[in-house]
C-alpha cells in the first residue's frame, strides 16, 4: 500500500500552509493515476493467464479502492481551497461594493479557519484505517456549503446592484472558479435569464442606432454618426465596427453560460 502513497496528511498540511494547495492536488491526481495503472496492469496479465488467477477482484483491491476514494475526498478539499483562495482578490463595485467586498473577505477568513480545524485532526487524513475521517469530512463539507450559500447572497446582491450588463459580467468574472460549484451555479442560472433579457434589449438599441445612423451617413448633418474629420467610407466602417464591438463581447460571454441556458428560446432568439 505504501508504494502508492506519494503523499500523506502531514505533506498535504505543509503544502496548504505553504500556500501550495495546487501542488498537493497534482500529487493526489498522480497517485490516482498510478493506482489506476496498477489495476489495469493486473487485468492485462490476468487475461494473458487465461483467467487461471482464481482471485476475487473485489477482495484483492479493497484497500486500494478505499485509498483511491480517500484521495478523491482530499482532492475535493484541495480544489475547494484553490477556488476559495481567489476570494482574497475580489473587489466588488456598485453602491454596495465596499460592504460586499468586506463580506467576501470575511467569508474567506472563516473558510481558512474551517480548513485549519479539519487539517489539525490528531490522525493522518490519508490513513484509510481511521474511520473518524468520514464524520469529520462530512462536517467540513456541511460548513463549506453554508459558506457557499452566503457567497450566493453576496453575488445576487452585487448582481442586482449593478445597472449595466457589462458590470454584471465583470462581477461574475471576479468570482470565476467558484461559479461551477453546484450551490452557486444553481442560483446563478436564475440570473442568466436577466442577462439574456438585458442583452436582447441592448441589441434592439444597437439595431435602432444602426438604422437611424445609416440614413444619415451620406447627409451633412450634425446628427451624422461619422466624425467631421473622417472620409465617408472610413468613417462608416469605424462607426459600424464600434457598434459591432459593443455587441460582440457580451455575446461571447453569453455563449460560455450553461447549456441549459443556451437551450432556451430566449438565447436562440438572440
Amino acid at each position: 500500500m505504501q508504494a502508492f502513497k506519494f503523499i500523506n496528511g502531514e505533506q498535504i498540511f505543509a503544502y496548504i500552509k505553504g500556500e501550495e494547495p495546487k501542488e498537493a492536488n497534482d500529487r493526489l491526481v498522480q497517485t490516482l493515476e498510478v493506482c489506476s495503472k496498477f489495476k489495469e496492469a493486473y487485468f492485462v496479465y490476468k487475461a494473458k493467464a487465461d483467467n487461471e488467477w482464481k482471485i476475487t477482484t473485489n477482495a484483492l483491491f479493497v484497500r486500494l479502492d478505499a485509498f483511491a476514494e480517500r484521495c478523491q475526498d482530499i482532492i475535493h478539499l484541495t480544489s475547494t481551497i484553490i477556488q476559495f483562495n481567489k476570494l482574497g482578490k475580489i473587489e466588488t463595485g456598485g453602491t454596495k461594493g465596499k460592504f460586499l467586498t468586506e463580506t467576501v473577505h470575511g467569508i474567506l477568513q472563516e473558510f481558512i479557519a474551517v480548513v485549519e480545524k479539519f487539517l489539525n485532526v490528531e490522525y493522518d487524513i490519508m490513513d484509510i484505517s481511521i474511520k473518524r475521517f468520514d464524520d469529520d469530512f462530512y462536517v467540513f463539507r456541511c460548513r463549506i456549503k453554508e459558506l457557499e450559500r452566503r457567497l450566493v447572497l453576496v453575488l445576487t446582491q452585487g448582481f442586482d446592484d449593478s445597472d449595466t450588463i457589462q458590470g454584471k459580467f465583470k462581477l461574475l468574472e471576479s468570482f470565476e472558479g467558484l461559479l461551477t460549484r453546484p450551490i452557486i451555479q444553481d442560483e446563478l442560472e436564475k440570473k442568466h435569464i436577466i442577462l439574456l433579457e438585458l442583452y436582447k434589449n441592448d441589441l434592439k438599441v444597437v439595431q435602432n442606432i444602426f438604422h437611424e445612423g445609416k440614413a444619415l451617413v451620406n447627409i451633412i448633418d450634425e446628427r451624422s454618426p461619422i466624425g467631421n474629420n473622417m472620409p465617408p467610407v472610413a468613417g462608416a466602417i469605424y462607426w459600424t465596427t464600434g457598434l459591432r464591438e459593443r455587441i460582440k463581447e457580451p455575446m461571447e460571454k453569453l455563449s460560455t453560460l450553461s447549456h441549459s441556458i443556451q437551450d432556451r428560446e430566449e438565447f436562440k432568439d438572440i
